[in-house]
């Protein structure tokens, strides 16, 4: 009786189609869950892959010398580049990323708004990194400064739809394990495009426009301390100036030859230092 009425009762079959939309309605809206879920995973894939491929590149680099030798070998007399020991700091910025990744990977921040407006940005700062190592120890150094700028514009996104530094109601958890591993990664970031594009421009043989690299050296170092010194301003961002003393201070001690650039080197790290210990107290004193 049910085959004939569904095949004779058109009414009939319409109603059974409604059920049937009705049922299906739930998984409809789990979808936006599981691509939170996907999110999640790609985000953490991304940044072991990030790590993996960074540790290969040291240990066995393409054409037998990783970033630091070339960098040592064919552009020592590029003034902005840190002493070796500054590039440690790629382990700090590994473990945040990875209390980072295990943070954002917890069921609980699956639907934390300011994660799923980051999206897949860090994703692509991850990508990005990657095509870089392969770029740089290739020896395409001018084209290498397009993937660094991608993984900086990239971070600089997420970094904003995290809102760092923001006076939004954000937890302290969120803080220490979402914002200030961005902050870390995104100042190393910064100071690591300014290095590329010397070394780029010093591969092509440019010849400053008549400014000697001395002049150059100075102006970067300037920028990049009136880029920390806003966003202590404007985001009390403390960590990323940190960053960015960490390599000033290194850039002077490689240096030491050089006054002038050993000289600047330490005093921007002075006044960088000096701002941030200034906007702590001035914090301290409105939270009062």
């Amino acid at each position: 009786m049910i085959g004939i009425r569904a095949e004779f009762d058109p009414e009939w079959k319409a109603g059974q189609a409604r059920k049937h939309s009705i049922k299906l309605m739930p998984s409809l809206s789990s979808r936006p869950l599981n691509r939170d879920r996907v999110r999640q995973l790609v985000t953490l894939v991304a940044i072991i892959s990030t790590f993996v491929i960074n540790v290969w590149s040291n240990l066995f680099p393409i054409g037998g010398q990783n970033i630091g030798e070339l960098s040592n070998i064919l552009f020592e007399d590029v003034l902005i580049i840190p002493a070796n020991y500054a590039f440690i700091i790629w382990g700090l910025i590994y473990v945040a990323l990875f209390i980072f990744a295990a943070y954002q990977r917890r069921p609980a921040q699956s639907q934390n708004p300011r994660l799923r407006q980051g999206g897949y940005w860090l994703v692509g700062a991850c990508i990005a990194q990657n095509l870089w190592v392969g770029l740089f120890l290739f020896r395409l150094f001018a084209v290498s400064v397009l993937a660094m700028a991608a993984i900086l514009v990239c971070l600089a996104i997420y970094y904003l739809s995290l809102d760092v530094g923001t006076k939004h109601n954000i937890s302290r958890q969120e803080k220490w394990r979402a914002h200030l591993p961005i902050s870390i990664y995104m100042g190393w970031i910064s100071v690591a495009t300014i290095v590329n594009v010397a070394i780029a421009l010093r591969s092509i043989s440019w010849n400053g426009w008549g400014l000697s690299d001395m002049g150059w050296t100075i102006i970067m170092m300037g920028i990049a301390a009136l880029i920390g010194i806003w966003l202590l301003l404007e985001r009390s961002d403390t960590a990323f100036v940190l960053v960015l003393v960490w390599a000033f201070v290194a850039i002077a001690l490689e240096q030491m030859g050089n006054p002038l650039i050993a000289g600047v080197g330490f005093s921007l790290a002075a006044v960088l230092l000096l701002f941030s210990f200034w906007r702590f107290n001035q914090k301290q004193s409105l939270s009062s």
